[in-house]
């Protein structure tokens, strides 16, 4: 195998699990959401964003196919972002959820940016000079930068959604809700000015995890099944390990300063 990071080999596993999911439910699974059944060809839409999911995170494991696994995962998650998810901003600039869709999209293009990076072919680098290397690292992190601030504020626009999911017994939940926020905005400001970029992104990374740990698999895991708390809570399986190859591109950096 040929693992650049421990990173990629979980968001690689990731995949193939959101490829499984995808095939063996119905319907989008959430972070490909939200596109709805009444959109031309919704059936088969899903049916291909679960497939390019499995193949890619299975091509991701194997030398040979890892270039082009990252190449068509970059492309095709570009793509929605572009296609799917930037017109929710232009429908409605003022709602905060617009972006929050689209900062959750980022993140996962985020990550295969930077892979794509990694693993770019001499032909890639003839062709996508632009968007690889030292270049097409600094964009996938301004990306990833700019969704963290997505984030932030949407923890602030929706606290009366954000603070009841906090854990009883960590108390103060919209003091929480407020620093969690203000901690992704943080952060997202440090990625784009690469102040501090390799802590910011290291810290967000786990933050993601600790929502995954502390919020959502105790919900699965007590009992409150429902089609959001599932879907919650592997949306954020996928935004914490698309984080965490985010997070690995900055190694060999130093973790304070500028990071040059």
């Amino acid at each position: 195998m040929r693992i650049a990071s421990i990173g990629h080999a979980v968001f690689a596993a990731t995949l193939v699990a959101l490829g499984l999911l995808g095939l063996t439910g119905s319907g989008f699974t959430v972070i490909w959401q939200p596109v709805f059944d009444h959109i031309p060809a919704a059936t088969l839409l899903a049916t291909l964003c679960a497939v390019v999911s499995l193949a890619c995170g299975l091509g991701l494991f194997w030398p040979r196919s890892t270039p082009l696994a990252a190449r068509v995962l970059f492309a095709y998650a570009l793509l929605w972002l572009l296609v799917f998810k930037l017109p929710l901003i232009v429908r409605a600039p003022l709602t905060e959820g617009s972006y929050q869709y689209c900062s959750e999209m980022a993140v996962v293009v985020a990550a295969t940016w930077v892979l794509h990076a990694w693993f770019a072919t001499d032909a890639d680098r003839r062709r996508f000079g632009f968007a690889i290397g030292q270049r097409g690292l600094r964009m996938a992190r301004v990306l990833y930068g700019l969704a963290l601030i997505g984030f932030g504020f949407s923890h602030f626009v929706y606290l009366n959604l954000t603070a009841p999911l906090i854990p009883h017994w960590l108390h103060a939940p919209v003091f929480w809700a407020y620093l969690t926020g203000g901690a992704y905005l943080a952060a997202g400001v440090a990625i784009l000015f690469n102040v501090l970029a390799r802590l910011a992104a290291t810290l967000s990374a786990v933050m993601m995890g600790l929502f995954l740990l502390l919020i959502w698999l105790p919900m699965v895991a007590a009992g409150h099944i429902s089609a959001f708390n599932w879907g919650e809570t592997y949306a954020t399986w996928v935004l914490t390990a698309a984080a965490w190859v985010v997070a690995d591109s900055y190694r060999g950096m130093r973790w304070l300063g500028s990071g040059k």
